[in-house]
């Protein structure tokens, strides 16, 4: 792919893009209704825990998760591609409201409850693998071409709002009504989607796919092969993610090293989060760079450096500033890649790209705390998350050397 030096992007702050009305809408709906997805998430696990009391079973419910998104994930980017994008999303907002009202009538009728959780978590993320690349192909559809960096910005800034605040708000609403309400307030949060959708005044027009299923899937594989900038980025995330999952040894940092206890671990676990609102909410306030490229790979070696300094710390704070600016910096990564993203592909490879996108980025993360978890068995834990920061550091410097366009790549404010 060719250095795309004609392209513009705003000088204006990522949030001048709230002027565009239909934007606008769906930006805030999307933010209350990832807040009553991380508030169901926290309640399933919760639940899960509550009827079994076998933490093996939240790791099979971590596996319900990601298999849809690994079986149907590239399929939901082709049905992105091939259809209306405002009526695919419409469609997935009212399946996902029917699994958590669903879930919550289960939940009071005590209705078979443990295959129906697993069944409807199933459901729900099958729907998630079409919802997520349809709902990131519609943005360019709705601001300007030079605003499309500061539209994903925004986008990463309401997830990483909706991350924190989210538990925090399962955590009342469970102690205080139980979790069917929890299971319904995320059913009713998808309303605020579904109306969002439905008053938008641009109607997207549809993709010219003509491949079907298969065919249009292997297409949108053989497009990111010919895109060394869009395949170089996700590469390097996919392998940060991996080398630097080191939040599944927090327990045995919290426990053994830190001689932390369940409030401390808490805190080790907010530190990301609250690093990644924060650097979300800089990104926010700044121009975006010339070189989103450069700007990925960059994040991922501070991401990667963070990670060991999380690794060699030996006070409780010091642990925790690594770890937030780990979240800072992964946040920082996250925001300038979909930008990259959304600028670099065509339309009609908009939906198979994020789908491909969404499933590196899962992927990492759940293969990394396998990997941590041999590696700390192996080596040690303090060990295993420095030798997987350094891993970090080194795909940046590998990626950066061997595809040197995504260096390269530059727009023009």
């Amino acid at each position: 792919m060719a250095v795309a030096d004609s392209e513009q992007i705003s000088q204006q702050r990522p949030y001048h893009v709230l002027r565009h009305r239909d934007f606008r809408l769906l930006w805030a709906a999307e933010m209350l209704s990832t807040l009553g997805t991380q508030v169901q998430r926290v309640a399933v696990i919760w639940h899960v825990f509550e009827i079994t009391g076998d933490p093996l079973q939240l790791g099979l419910l971590g596996l319900v998760r990601f298999l849809p998104i690994l079986l149907f994930g590239l399929w939901g980017g082709v049905v992105a591609d091939q259809r209306d994008r405002r009526r695919t999303l419409l469609a997935t907002q009212i399946a996902l409201l029917a699994a958590s009202s669903l879930l919550s009538l289960a939940t009071i009728h005590d209705f078979y409850l443990l295959p129906t959780i697993y069944a409807l978590t199933f459901a729900s993320a099958a729907v998630s693998a079409i919802s997520g690349p349809t709902r990131q192909a519609l943005i360019p559809a709705l601001v300007p071409r030079q605003d499309l960096t500061g539209a994903v910005t925004l986008t990463i800034i309401s997830s990483q709002v909706a991350a924190v605040t989210g538990p925090l708000v399962a955590g009342v609403v469970i102690a205080a009504f139980g979790v069917a309400v929890a299971y319904g307030l995320d059913a009713v949060s998808f309303l605020a989607v579904i109306a969002a959708v439905l008053a938008m005044r641009v109607r997207p027009t549809v993709a010219s796919v003509v491949k079907g299923g298969i065919a249009a899937a292997l297409d949108g594989l053989r497009f990111l092969r010919r895109a060394p900038v869009l395949l170089g980025v996700m590469t390097v995330d996919f392998l940060a993610t991996f080398f630097g999952a080191s939040t599944a040894l927090l327990p045995v940092f919290a426990a053994d090293i830190l001689g932390l206890d369940a409030q401390g671990l808490g805190l080790l676990y907010a530190a990301p989060a609250a690093g990644a609102v924060a650097g979300s909410v800089l990104m926010g306030a700044l121009r975006p760079p010339a070189r989103p490229g450069a700007g990925v790979l960059a994040a991922v070696a501070v991401y990667g450096l963070a990670i060991v300094g999380f690794g060699l710390s030996k006070t409780v704070w010091a642990a925790v500033a690594a770890l937030a600016v780990s979240g800072a910096a992964d946040a920082a990564s996250m925001a300038w890649r979909h930008a990259l993203r959304s600028l670099a592909t065509p339309d009609e490879y908009r939906g198979r790209v994020a789908a491909a996108h969404s499933t590196f980025a899962m992927g990492g993360p759940q293969l990394g705390e396998f990997e941590a978890r041999l590696a700390a068995a192996l080596f040690g834990p303090v060990a295993s998350v420095v030798i997987g920061g350094l891993g970090a550091v080194a795909a940046a410097a590998v990626v950066a050397l061997r595809v040197p366009s995504v260096v390269r790549y530059r727009v023009n404010h």
